[in-house]
């Protein structure tokens, strides 16, 4: 029997500037750019609230106002805004500015909002939650194989070991896993975390460290879409499943 959501909520992570998507962000966020028809982030919202989650925290800096209003009009979830206006905290400062507002449940899902993937039998959200274990875990990485992974041209980011334990890629080698921008998150993780912008990255290294960061492999695909070129071959795939 399958366990329910470990969360109902997810931060999206939206405060980006989107340098490498311009000149298409030089008037619009990046979560804002459209993708087969749908704004990137309304792809990351509707798998969301497909998978049975209710409630998203979304942070936000450049061009703020637009992606507000547009937040504001999404019918299905319950949406929270993060202001980051003032200072662009990174991805790490953007989860523990989102937890001290008292924003994010124990555990939370944590999704970037450029983006897109497909399901396999399963949502990500749902095997994320069926593997996740409080006890051992701090985060629990959605990751891909290269196969799974379109338009992605890296050499991968992490390893797993037998039991799912995460580590990082050797400089100059290959890893077979990359990760998603998906995750599962605990309170646990995000404990004495550095003061204003950190990457999410300082908080991963400690929970390595300490056997606590896991991963899971979707059994989807995923879509790297960070560039202006990305977005055709993209809707090539998505719009020929349909």
């Amino acid at each position: 029997m399958s366990k329910p959501l470990a969360s109902d909520t997810a931060m999206v992570m939206a405060a980006g500037l989107g340098k490498r998507m311009r000149p298409l962000t030089a008037a619009r966020p990046k979560p804002l750019v459209k993708v087969a028809g749908k704004p990137l982030i309304d792809w990351s919202l509707d798998l969301l609230a497909d998978a049975g989650v209710k409630k998203a925290v979304v942070n936000v800096h450049y061009l703020a106002d637009a992606l507000e209003v547009h937040l504001e009009h999404y019918p299905r979830l319950e949406i929270a805004v993060s202001d980051e206006r003032p200072e662009l905290l990174e991805t790490g400062g953007g989860l523990v500015r989102a937890h001290a507002q008292g924003l994010l449940p124990d555990p939370f899902f944590c999704v970037n909002s450029d983006n897109i993937w497909l399901d396999g039998p399963r949502s990500a959200f749902d095997e994320l939650s069926q593997a996740w274990n409080p006890d051992r875990m701090d985060a629990l990485l959605l990751m891909v194989r290269h196969p799974a992974a379109h338009n992605y041209v890296g050499k991968g980011d992490f390893h797993l070991d037998g039991l799912g334990q995460v580590s990082r890629r050797r400089s100059g080698r290959v890893a077979p896993f990359i990760y998603t921008g998906i995750q599962l998150c605990s309170h646990r993780l995000l404990r004495d975390a550095p003061e204003g912008p950190f990457s999410t990255n300082v908080l991963w290294s400690r929970a390595m460290e300490e056997g606590r960061l896991y991963g899971w492999v979707h059994t989807g695909e995923w879509f790297e879409v960070g560039n202006p070129q990305a977005i055709a071959p993209t809707e090539a795939i998505l719009l020929g499943r349909h």
